[in-house]
């Protein structure tokens, strides 16, 4: 278990954040990258939030990081992870992004639960729970490593 760290090369920050994106970039460049995340993710363009959000995988999606595939679970009941490929799909369709979200060790059946009330909001606001998702993701990530 580490306590949030002061910097962070840009390998480890790819490795919290599924991918060497703007926003990666940009917290390797700072010294408690964690720590500030959300005030850069404020800085960025939709653009670069974006290509941070679609650098995750979804859930339920079969080729995970060996990381991701911890997280999301074993639970591969075959109409959970055609309703989760369905929503996610339904998702990115009508916000044009991932869904994101922090599963912290919940069942996917729950995480079905989320994903339909996630899906009852605007764009602003899923923009902006995605991204603070994200940054809880990694500050999960580098507290278990």
């Amino acid at each position: 278990m580490h306590d949030v760290p002061r910097q962070l090369t840009t390998d480890e920050l790819a490795e919290l954040f599924e991918g060497r994106t703007r926003l990666v970039e940009e917290l390797a460049k700072r010294d408690d990258p964690l720590g500030e995340a959300r005030d850069v993710i404020a800085q960025l363009s939709d653009e670069d939030k974006l290509e941070a959000l679609n650098a995750h995988p979804a859930i339920g999606a079969r080729n995970l990081s060996k990381r991701s595939a911890a997280e999301q679970g074993g639970d591969t009941e075959p109409v959970v992870l055609t309703e989760l490929a369905y929503l996610n799909q339904v998702y990115e369709e009508k916000f044009g992004f991932r869904f994101v979200v922090f599963v912290n060790r919940r069942p996917k059946t729950e995480i079905l639960g989320v994903l339909r009330q996630r899906l009852e909001r605007t764009r602003e606001e899923e923009l902006d729970t995605a991204v603070e998702e994200l940054v809880a993701i990694a500050e999960d990530r580098w507290r278990r490593s």
